[in-house]
């Protein structure tokens, strides 16, 4: 209960949250713009970053996969299973504290979580391919709880196009 009540905090938050430096709404760092496709259909890029999910949220310190994780992981899995034409990079990304090799590093161990996971629901290897930003691409900058949330996370960013 405690964590879908911060969940909801969080997305309260955002809605009202002012990007400050982050790559915007919807994207990774070559993420398309949710505004460029029509979210109502199921084999767009601005689908699955709106009704799919695009990203996964960790705890402090961590790259295990939450619950809630896991549940978006299963919704792009059997999206990426339905659309083969996409492929995907996983982006791992930190909050600003720590280092930055730390947080290269902890980037790189929630990219490939993400990466492992999605392979093990059936998504083959060769599709899937992993970079690391650590703490140098923020969703948010500001230096309290709700922004190093939203920081530590995963994103994937989907490439290729969906044919007629």
């Amino acid at each position: 209960m405690i964590r879908i009540l911060t969940f909801v905090l969080i997305a309260a938050a955002l809605a009202g949250c002012e990007n400050q430096g982050g790559t915007g709404p919807g994207g990774g760092a070559g993420g398309i713009s949710i505004g460029t496709l029509d979210s109502s259909d199921p084999g767009t890029i601005a689908y699955f970053q709106t009704l799919t999910g695009d990203r996964v949220y960790f705890e402090v310190d961590q790259s295990t996969l939450t619950d809630e994780a896991v549940a978006t992981l299963d919704s792009q899995a059997e999206w990426l299973m339905t659309y083969q034409q996409f492929t995907a990079t996983v982006e791992g990304h930190a909050d600003e504290r720590g280092t930055r090799e730390y947080n290269l590093a902890l980037g790189v161990r929630r990219a490939v979580a993400v990466r492992d996971y999605l392979i093990n629901q059936g998504v083959t290897a060769d599709r899937i391919r992993t970079v690391t930003y650590g703490k140098e691409r923020p969703a948010e900058t500001c230096s309290n709880e709700f922004c190093w949330s939203v920081n530590r996370r995963a994103v994937t960013v989907l490439e290729g196009a969906a044919t007629s």
